[in-house]
């Protein structure tokens, strides 16, 4: 029945709906917000209908004669539709549906908001953690229509910000992004936005790519802001990636740049970056001294985030020093300024290296506390790459114990993460720990030990 009259039964079953005296009285606006529920892949989430329509009066009524019409139904919080019936109903314009319009400019001014942890507005985005995937659609269809659109261009740069913080994943926009010219006004921050999402899943090669192209424009435009931050992010990256002293370089070009523009605050993220790079390089006294210095540059209130930053590199630092009293300190320090503002990378990060320190000291009960608060706050971020890390460093945990199944059921997991995120290097590490714990099993089957 669907290939033989569908279009005809479909059409004349849902004209026949639009056409009768219920649907009439809605209004003339009616149709217009039936087009705007199709267009977009989870219909309209009920909670913003009043900013999404504010010139629809009786808008509660429209909705749920929509859903007596059996033209749109609700699911989960959101109004919409069975995909036939979208697919009939969406506008085949987009740009001369004025109402659809009008609701893009809305979700555009609401992706304009700076996101920024500690900063007004940073909670209020975690709204896209629900509609990421209508946000996605409607990017993807307007930046299709006019590639020159800095409006839209700039709404996806706001979109990424958002993800990055909020819900972080990879985007189908990233193959448009890379092929727009390079003298594109958008081109540059499109590409950083993208590679931090590539940074947020743990692919760390696709980053460096990314950000080596960005530095390239930064270059050439000659914009001492965007190369420091670019510098800043390479370090970070090769920091990843185990390549040290070329992320020690960016980290001290990024820092030159920052002090002779006399911005304190880009001076300190550099030596946070800095200070990572020296600790894992064993230039542990060096690598203090940056911590240090980041944190004498910040005032006492408003750069919260960066503080705790400071304070959570401290803490690996004295980890790396053996000096663990003061490392748990530091760890404590930064877990009581995250823990208002529900940072939940850095509440992420924290509990994961004290429950690395703990279980290097033999408080096993203790570490693995830290684990589990790790695990809630990676399902709570939506971060599948840190709650792979919290998998591997369980297993980790338990090839130690000798609970040889359970370590590796959660390392099977751990991979299984990592390859669908492409996080190669990674993949690697884990599967090593697997043989371990394999060639363990074996041995213990072979000597009748329980494993």
């Amino acid at each position: 029945m669907l290939q033989i009259e569908y279009n005809k039964s479909l059409a004349a079953t849902i004209e026949l709906s639009l056409s009768s005296l219920m649907f009439q009285e809605l209004g003339p606006d009616a149709r217009d917000v039936l087009g705007v529920v199709a267009f977009f892949p989870q219909g309209v989430d009920e909670n913003n209908v009043d900013w999404l329509f504010p010139t629809i009066t009786d808008r509660k009524n429209i909705f749920d004669k929509f859903c007596v019409l059996s033209l749109a139904y609700r699911n989960d919080g959101f109004i919409t539709m069975l995909a036939p019936i979208r697919d009939y109903l969406s506008p085949k314009n987009p740009i001369s549906a004025p109402l659809l319009c009008s609701i893009k400019e809305h979700y555009f001014t609401r992706l304009s908001i700076h996101v920024e942890p500690g900063k007004p507005g940073f909670e209020e985005a975690k709204w896209i953690m629900s509609e990421d995937v209508n946000v996605e659609h409607l990017l993807d269809v307007f930046t299709s229509i006019d590639v020159t659109s800095g409006g839209a261009w700039g709404a996806c740069v706001g979109f990424m910000k958002h993800l990055a913080w909020h819900k972080p994943r990879l985007v189908i926009l990233g193959p448009k992004i890379e092929t727009l010219p390079d003298d594109h006004p958008s081109k540059l921050e499109c590409l950083h936005h993208l590679s931090r999402l590539f940074d947020k899943v743990g692919n760390h090669m696709e980053r460096k790519r990314l950000l080596t192209h960005t530095l390239k424009l930064c270059r050439e435009r000659g914009e001492d802001h965007q190369l420091i931050r670019t510098l800043r992010h390479l370090s970070h990256t090769n920091f990843a990636m185990g390549l040290y002293e070329e992320g020690v370089q960016q980290a001290k070009e990024a820092l030159g740049i920052a002090e002779r523009r006399g911005d304190r605050v880009e001076q300190a993220w550099c030596l946070i970056e800095l200070a990572r790079l020296l600790r894992c390089d064993i230039q542990l006294d060096a690598a203090e001294e940056a911590a240090s210095r980041a944190i004498g540059l910040l005032p006492e209130e408003g750069e919260q985030f960066l503080v705790c930053q400071c304070h959570y590199a401290l803490g690996r630092i004295y980890q790396s020093k053996g000096k663990t009293v003061k490392a748990i300190h530091h760890y404590e320090v930064a877990l009581e300024i995250a823990s208002p503002f529900s940072w939940l990378n850095l509440l992420f990060h924290n509990h994961f290296s004290l429950a690395q320190l703990l279980f290097d000291e033999g408080r096993f009960d203790d570490a693995h506390v830290h684990v589990v608060y790790a695990k809630s706050h990676a399902v709570s971020n939506h971060d599948t790459y840190l709650l792979a890390r919290a998998m591997w460093l369980q297993a980790s945990f338990w090839h130690k114990q000798h609970r040889l199944e359970d370590a590796k059921s959660e390392a099977l997991r751990a991979v299984d993460a990592f390859e669908k995120l492409g996080a190669e290097i990674t993949v690697k590490r884990v599967k090593e720990l697997l043989r371990l714990i394999d060639h363990d099993i074996r041995a213990s089957e072979r000597f009748g030990h329980p494993s």
